[in-house]
């Protein structure tokens, strides 16, 4: 697909704006809620609101709610994406008024994580009891296991792997299990619960699942649980995940579908409030992963949040296709 001259001449008068063009260069980091936009901008939320209601009309970016937020993020494909990523390449990264928006941008990231860490560590301790206010451990585990299968498993790579559950649950059925997470209490919440399950195959590391480090297709179980809904960028944490299966290998996360519980976003530091079924067989297949399978778990009381867990494979043949 291509643009004709007039559509040209549109996306190119909507990206042709200094604040339109910066929204671009910071969307093109990670998607931002509005109001995020408009603290980097240091512009009102009508404004910002305006330019970016441009953009989107443009196909340049996509705006989608979340709970009382709006997020937006760079369009994925398309001619118009193509067209303002070539503008965007061309700028000098050293351009200072663009650098000045990736500092106010990293003092957001900043302020982000610790609050995060301050609220991980406040709450580490009594981590399953505040998941167990959401939805049934029992009934979630149980999924769990029937979605990864009966193994046995030669890796198991549990990502953002908190007080260690998922690896007390799934690594007797691992040669050998590796759990990462970037919450020092959280590791050593998770060393005590592997020590004492007798788990001595299991490695707990401080790691970032936006960068593992872990090499390509060495993991034929990943399990990412409970994690995305606090990432500011969970498309890409899934493309990471993705990255490490092996063929004939699954990734298997679990986590909310869409709700409107505001106060887990305020109190509990949720930064998307659910995912739904088409954003993320989007992500799963743009990772290369296919065979995509869902199972839902409504909550036990009214009120309460439906998990999700889903399942994607990376199959031996697209890999030689691929190669």
């Amino acid at each position: 697909m291509v643009l004709s001259a007039s559509q040209a001449v549109e996306v190119l008068r909507a990206a042709g704006e200094p604040t339109r063009l910066r929204i671009l260069a910071l969307l093109a980091r990670e998607e931002l809620a509005v109001l995020e936009l408009c603290r980097v901008l240091d512009q009102s939320q009508p404004r910002v609101s305006r330019h970016l209601k441009l953009l989107a009309e443009a196909g340049l970016v996509e705006r989608f709610p979340d709970g009382a937020w709006v997020f937006y993020r760079l369009a994925g494909d398309g001619p118009a994406y193509e067209l303002a990523d070539q503008a965007l390449s061309r700028i000098d990264p050293a351009d200072a008024g663009l650098q000045r928006d990736a500092e106010r941008l990293s003092a957001v990231w900043a302020e982000r994580a610790a609050d995060a860490g301050e609220y991980f560590a406040r709450n580490a301790a009594r981590w399953d009891e505040i998941r167990s206010l959401y939805v049934s451990d029992t009934q979630v585990e149980a999924a769990i296991l029937a979605a990864a299968g009966p193994g046995p498993f030669r890796r198991l790579v549990d990502l953002g792997s908190g007080t260690g559950r998922m690896l007390t649950l799934l690594a007797p059925h691992a040669e050998a299990a590796l759990g990462l997470d970037l919450s020092q209490q959280m590791l050593n919440l998770a060393r005590n619960r592997v020590t004492e399950a007798g788990l001595l195959g299991c490695e707990l590391r401080h790691g970032d699942i936006f960068a593992t480090r872990l090499p390509d297709e060495s993991a034929d179980l990943v399990v990412v649980h409970q994690v995305l809904h606090y990432l500011a960028d969970p498309a890409a944490a899934v493309k990471e995940a993705a990255r490490i299966v092996a063929p004939d290998g699954k990734l298997v996360i679990a986590d909310f579908a869409p709700h409107k519980l505001e106060f887990l976003r305020e109190q509990h530091q949720h930064r998307r409030l659910g995912f739904a079924e088409p954003e993320m067989a989007r992500w799963l297949g743009g990772a290369g992963l296919g065979k995509i399978g869902v199972t839902a778990l409504p909550p036990a009381r009214k009120g309460g949040l439906t998990v999700k867990i889903w399942t994607a494979e990376r199959g031996r043949e697209g890999q030689r296709r691929a190669a």
